[in-house]
């Protein structure tokens, strides 16, 4: 036997149609009456706002020492450079887009000029951290760049009366002063008590597992992912320490 689908009286259908047409027009102003205040919530100044992700540079403290990178990555490493450095000056474009494609890293700079590229070494060091001092983070980096594409290497320095292009005020009060000197000198001899006597040097660092690891030379990306995955099993032994080219030797102070 088919069975009978419930049936609504008329009567009842009717108020149902009667009362939705009373209570649409109340529903609308709610809505409009919602959507008002969301409104005014979001233009309010203590209002939360949508956030947009910030470059790594702003998230960072103050330095030094300046970094790139993303600054919770698990791996901090230090490049001990010297602005007239040749290597280095080959090497840090390398290892600049390494660094961009990696995101567990943080790149740090450590000033290590060498005594066979004075003075020159230390006024580009000097240059490089009024920028950082007077901008930022990338403001540093933008001026080791700087450097790095204009220098003529081996203690020769910059040409004569070049200058840099994003002088201001600050930076030239900050080369006035005695204020950079002193970074310089304190990871100049920090380096050397740690063993670090050539440029470039790098030292990996595993902020979880607390180790860490010296390479000394211009070492590749699949060498330094090696040292990652080696210092995060816990077994920093097990690293062999790179052998030091005969080009870097050549640039040792003696």
């Amino acid at each position: 036997m088919e069975q009978k689908r419930p049936s609504i009286p008329m009567q009842v259908q009717a108020f149902r149609r009667r009362r939705w047409q009373f209570r649409w027009p109340w529903a609308l102003a709610a809505v409009l009456v919602a959507l008002l205040l969301i409104w005014l919530v979001s233009r309010s100044p203590g209002g939360s706002t949508p956030q947009t992700s910030a470059p790594v540079s702003d998230t960072q403290v103050a330095g030094p020492p300046w970094q790139m990178g993303n600054p919770e990555g698990r791996f901090t490493l230090t490049l001990y450079a010297d602005l007239e450095c040749p290597f280095c000056r080959s090497y840090f474009p390398v290892l600049k887009r390494w660094v961009a494609g990696n995101a567990d890293v943080t790149l740090q700079c450590h000033h290590l000029p060498l005594a066979a590229h004075e003075p020159a070494a230390s006024a580009e060091a000097r240059l490089a951290e009024c920028a950082g001092e007077a901008g930022s983070h990338a403001a540093f980096w933008q001026a080791v760049e700087w450097v790095y594409a204009h220098t003529r290497s081996d203690g020769q320095g910059l040409p004569e009366g070049l200058r840099y292009p994003d002088l201001t005020p600050a930076i030239e009060q900050c080369l006035a002063s005695e204020r950079p000197d002193a970074p310089i000198r304190a990871q100049t001899a920090e380096a050397t008590n740690s063993g670090v006597i050539a440029t470039p040097s790098l030292r990996l660092h595993d902020r979880e597992t607390g180790k860490a690891i010296l390479l000394q030379g211009p070492i590749e990306g699949d060498a330094l992912l090696s040292a990652m995955d080696m210092l995060a099993a816990g077994d920093p032994a097990a690293i062999p320490t790179s052998e030091m080219p005969a080009d870097v030797v050549g640039d040792m102070p003696r």
